[in-house]
């Protein structure tokens, strides 16, 4: 006699124990985003294969989303509250500030939203604009949403919420850093966690990686073991396995949305579509000599980089000066030299400058202070300020010379060209000839990252699509509905 029984592969139980340990993290090679019925005639080794893939929703229904988002932001923060660990990786001015607040709103329990300098501030700000309480301590307060920034995360108890925001994620880069291990150690147990950040080099597997162990989806490690080659000699050095692409694409964009604009996601662009931006090449002719060289030549080393643009200072900012004086509308001034800021500072009178020395409530003052137009020019770093603010309403900045880090270089250009931005916003990049090929490896970095947030915005299109507008489903429940036959050997 052959007995039929209706058997779950994984109970309900078992699901709900999975989903609630204390990291939050369902195990590599059990996870499945919907446990459904043994798909007969598939073998058992391919139904694990199909499953391993992909992270298990372990979130909320969410309720009514505030009317103020718009529609793309409304279902990508119902879209998070179902997975309850995810990540939003949106490109600058598509609203991640209006979206982490919504979302730290409808999170059962208290929720630490963590920014960089000054962006707490104007978070809270933003919280008024969409109705949304929040409020910024550098101390625990109390209250249910608590804005912070990272220097002072330490001072907050994680037992005591429920939640976490970390707004510009990219700060996970580093891999191998203390904060990033504190992060994850500290805050990594918290069953609601969201990630947001413009720019995920999509090329940077390892920030991918720390991105998902955040989350608790996958350590790195499994990452790269999972998906990942050493590529030649370069131990540093990664490729996807050919056959493991289409896998992982599959496995980020169950955790991850990618999204530059609107119709990356199946929306209407409409007030998307930012003004042109215009880059302005001003390079200073140098016939002094570097030291140690008859002629002006060209830097090619590091340290031969910086001598150039010491020698140059002066130029470069007498340069910049000029631009900035023969005009009454806002200008932002980037830099990378404190000398550069100091000279900028005198040169131009209605300049207002921020220095790493400054106080936290100096800068704070400061930053806000130029985007509600209290002063007209502001001169700072990109490593200060060229994270999270918005400053729209400046369609003018100057780059009096430039690192070769490309994400500093966008980040800075996207404060103004953003969102909200209703004039053509004009930058101006002022170098001299023998600093090198430092815009050139700009160019070549920004023509990379398109290229590859072009592939990545491919791969992940209808998988994000259909998450993000419920054609796929996120179910955590089981309903068994196919019998198994016990073999009678199991009987006896």
């Amino acid at each position: 006699m052959r007995t039929r029984l209706r058997v779950p592969l994984v109970s309900d139980s078992n699901e709900d124990e999975q989903s609630h340990r204390p990291n939050g993290n369902a195990s590599a090679d059990t996870e499945a985003s919907t446990c459904g019925a043994f798909p007969f005639p598939m073998n058992y080794e391919e139904f694990i294969d199909q499953k391993r893939f992909t992270d298990p929703a372990t979130g909320i229904e969410p309720g009514a989303i505030s009317d103020k988002l718009f529609p793309f932001q409304s279902d990508i923060v119902r879209w998070a509250l179902r997975r309850g660990r995810a990540a939003i990786f949106a490109d600058c001015g598509m609203g991640k500030t209006a979206m982490q607040l919504e979302w730290a709103r409808q999170v059962p329990g208290r929720v630490l939203i963590a920014a960089p300098l000054a962006v707490s501030t104007q978070t809270v700000r933003e919280g008024a604009k969409f109705g949304v309480n929040a409020s910024y301590c550098t101390e625990d307060n109390g209250a249910r949403i608590v804005v912070t920034n990272y220097e002072r995360l330490e001072n907050f108890d994680p037992a005591e919420f429920h939640g976490i925001v970390l707004d510009e994620s990219s700060i996970l880069k580093n891999y191998t850093g203390k904060f990033r291990n504190y992060l994850i150690d500290a805050w990594g147990g918290l069953p609601f966690r969201l990630a947001a950040t413009a720019t995920p080099a999509p090329n940077d597997h390892m920030e991918l990686g720390n991105h998902a162990e955040f989350l608790g989806t996958m350590t790195r490690t499994e990452m790269l073991a999972h998906f990942f080659v050493h590529d030649g000699g370069e131990t540093q050095s990664w490729r996807l396995k050919g056959h493991a692409e289409e896998k992982f694409w599959k496995w980020l964009a169950s955790w991850a949305v990618m999204i530059r604009k609107p119709s990356d996601l199946g929306y209407d662009d409409g007030s998307f579509i930012l003004p042109e931006l215009k880059i302005h090449q001003n390079t200073i002719e140098s016939e002094q000599p570097m030291e140690g060289f008859l002629f002006a030549v060209e830097a090619l080393t590091l340290q031969e980089r910086q001598q150039a643009r010491k020698q140059t200072t002066s130029a470069r900012v007498e340069a910049c000066a000029e631009l900035v004086n023969n005009t009454m509308e806002p200008f932002l001034v980037w830099c990378n030299l404190n000398a550069e800021s100091e000279a900028l500072t005198k040169a131009i009178p209605d300049a207002v400058e921020v220095k790493g020395s400054d106080t936290q409530q100096q800068k704070e003052e400061r930053l806000i202070g130029f985007a509600e137009g209290k002063y007209r020019v502001l001169v700072t770093k990109p490593s200060i300020a060229g994270f999270g603010m918005n400053w729209q309403h400046c369609p003018n900045m100057a780059f009096v010379g430039l690192s070769d880090s490309y994400e500093q270089f966008y980040q800075a250009v996207r404060r103004c060209w953003r969102f909200g931005q209703k004039k053509p916003v004009h930058a101006h990049i002022i170098t001299a000839d023998i600093e090198g090929a430092v815009v050139k490896n700009i160019e070549r970095k920004e023509s990379d990252a398109l290229r590859m947030a072009e592939e990545m915005v491919q791969h992940m299109h209808a998988i994000n699509e259909g998450n993000i507008k419920g054609s796929i489903r996120m179910d955590r429940s089981y309903t068994a509905n196919k019998t198994v036959n016990i073999p009678n050997f199991l009987n006896q």
